[in-house]
């Protein structure tokens, strides 16, 4: 098949979405499959990247890890019409997700849509972030997902969300595959060395984007207190973000800078090295709608303490770690922890069993071959010949969508309008936002 990845962020941007388009690909392209990747433009982005289309962004988007793609240029029919595609696939709603909506539109070729993320715990990096904005993403991501052929949702806790706000295009799971075996594989001891980690202190880690949405006040005020009750305990963030500082004031504060380890973003192998080097993984995240870090550490042996919620019920039971629930305290959270450091050999042992069995379940080559399947579904006779009835409810959707895009807008225009005036009685800067 050849196969169109759209997206809004690639590598060589850290974070879920790019991680998964990147893991896909690589997946389809081992499997014989061509894949083109329509991206951003980033800074440090290789110089040669076979079957990938650059577009232009403004990156950093009011201080999120996001980019906002430019108009897109001509270039792109062109290697469209090079390429051939049998399938579109888009992995955002908005901006290039508008794009991946014409060019399915245009070349009669089937668009699925995965639903990474709920757009709607990330508004906050709007100005005036709002209750009606909220209310038009959620509404937004929606009709898209029905103007779609087929949606991949990455857990069954997200399929479910989809399904209860009126998604009635077919949905699947299909969550994002890990190389479990590179995982597995990785020298604790050595990063340890090299971070200045004892060889023989507990230690809590965390691997992920450090944004606000994540809930990392949360982990970092649990991870202190962890600490402050066993003074052997270290503490390793592995990531980088907006959020890194008050994660850093918070140890500060407490007076255990010298216990916590941030060696930022990092890639495998040492991604890998620094897994091994935990001895429980904590996520406390409310927004993530998979587990993919969850599955990483757990292909390690590292079982995880969480919070009940989408992406992390799906991966963490009694076995191989502990799921609090959703309301729990930072002293309950901090206490699991605790309790996974100081069980015995025996439980220790059989936690890391249990979790490099979950990790199994999220192969990268089992979830390539549950998409290329749904792909194949999408491209059979019985799909192309699909009911008038289908057809003209995607048709609608799609009015929805564009109608609901034009709500969006003007909201976004409303909230700039009122912050500009108010700046303005208050004989501040009347400069344009960085929004603009």
């Amino acid at each position: 098949m050849n196969i169109v990845m759209m997206t809004n962020t690639f590598t060589p941007h850290v974070g879920g979405v790019a991680n998964s388009v990147a893991a896909f690909t690589e997946a389809y392209r081992d499997r014989g499959h061509r894949v083109l990747v329509v991206a951003p433009v980033f800074p440090d982005m290789p110089a040669h990247e076979p079957d990938v289309v650059r577009i232009p962004a403004i990156q950093n988007f009011n201080g999120s890890d996001f980019s906002v793609v430019l108009p897109v240029p001509g270039r792109l029919d062109e290697a469209l019409d090079a390429f051939a595609p049998q399938i579109i696939h888009a992995h955002h709603p908005f901006l290039i997700g508008s794009t991946a909506l014409r060019v399915a539109a245009e070349r009669d070729c089937p668009l699925v849509f995965t639903h990474h993320t709920l757009y709607e715990a990330y508004t906050h990096y709007v100005p005036g972030d709002s209750a009606a904005l909220k209310r038009f993403v959620v509404e937004l991501s929606t009709s898209y997902a029905n103007s779609c052929d087929a949606v991949f949702a990455p857990s069954e806790s997200v399929a479910t969300l989809l399904h209860e706000r009126g998604v009635e295009a077919p949905v699947a799971v299909v969550p994002t595959g890990i190389d479990a075996a590179a995982f597995a594989n990785g020298d604790g001891a050595a990063f340890r060395a090299q971070q200045g980690i004892p060889a023989d202190a507990p230690v809590i880690g965390h691997v992920g984007r450090l944004a606000e949405e994540k809930n990392l006040d949360y982990l970092a005020r649990a991870m202190v207190q962890a600490a402050q009750t066993d003074e052997t305990v270290h503490c390793l963030v592995v990531g980088d973000g907006p959020a890194a500082a008050p994660i850093d004031a918070r140890f500060a504060e407490a007076g255990l800078e010298a216990r916590l380890h941030r060696p930022g973003s990092l890639h495998l192998p040492g991604l890998a090295d620094a897994y091994a080097a935990m001895d429980v993984f904590g996520f406390a995240s409310h927004t993530e709608t998979q587990g993919m870090v969850l599955a990483e550490a757990m292909a390690a042996g590292v079982p995880v303490v969480a919070l009940d919620a989408p992406g992390a019920r799906e991966v963490v039971n009694g076995r191989n770690g502990r799921l609090l629930p959703a309301t729990a305290t930072t002293e309950a959270f901090a206490a699991a922890l605790g309790q996974c450091l100081q069980a015995d050999e025996a439980a220790r042992r059989a936690r890391r069993e249990a979790a490099a069995e979950t990790a199994r379940a999220y192969s990268r080559e089992r979830c390539a071959a549950l998409a290329l399947g749904h792909y194949a579904d999408c491209l059979s006779a019985e799909r192309v010949a699909e009911s008038g009835a289908r057809a003209a409810s995607r048709d609608t959707a799609r009015d929805t969508w564009h109608g609901s895009l034009r709500r969006v807008q003007a909201e976004w225009a409303v909230i700039r309008s009122m912050a500009r005036a108010a700046g303005r009685a208050l004989g501040g800067d009347d400069t344009a936002s960085p929004a603009d």
